[in-house]
């Protein structure tokens, strides 16, 4: 009977020891998802953007899209130089109605405020709208709103009360 008992601990300690491999290894999975969870350090095409704000525009030309590389090497037009030269002097919002203006790394942090047709939009320059035009941020048109249908629309809406 001693020998008994002796090898029933076993048994319960080698259960123990799982439990807390299993505990430990879902601690371990869940510390390798919060590290990917957290956000990374900001890269446009493998360059960081400190790199991008210290390229020349004709450095940073081959990594731009097609689009944005062939709208800068055709040159700006004078709305767009004067937009840059009082971006460039003023810190404050800057208001403007090139839409067609790339945005650029020294962009990056500041506020413009974009016409989109009715009125202006501020909007935050982010690292991630490198490349991309500045009209595509200010929104030109609404999305509807449908609501239900009008008096005389239907037979049955004749009953609707008028508000």
């Amino acid at each position: 009977m001693d020998e008994q008992t002796k090898e029933q601990p076993q048994p319960q300690q080698s259960q123990q020891t799982e439990k807390l491999q299993g505990i430990q290894r879902r601690r371990k999975r869940r510390e390798k998802e919060l590290q990917t969870r957290r956000k990374k350090e900001f890269a446009y095409r493998g360059f960081t953007l400190e790199q991008l704000t210290k390229m020349t525009i004709n450095e940073l030309l081959p990594i731009l899209p097609a689009r944005a590389r062939r709208s800068i090497k055709k040159g700006r037009t004078t709305s767009q130089r004067k937009f840059l030269e009082r971006f460039n002097k003023t810190g404050s919002i800057v208001r403007t109605h090139n839409r067609d203006l790339v945005i650029l790394p020294q962009f990056v942090g500041r506020k413009i405020a974009i016409h989109n047709g009715k009125e202006f939009k501020e909007i935050e320059i982010q690292s991630e709208m490198i490349g991309h035009y500045l009209g595509e941020f200010a929104m030109t048109r609404k999305s509807v709103k449908h609501t239900g249908p009008g008096v005389g629309a239907t037979k049955s809406s004749r009953f609707m009360p008028l508000k």
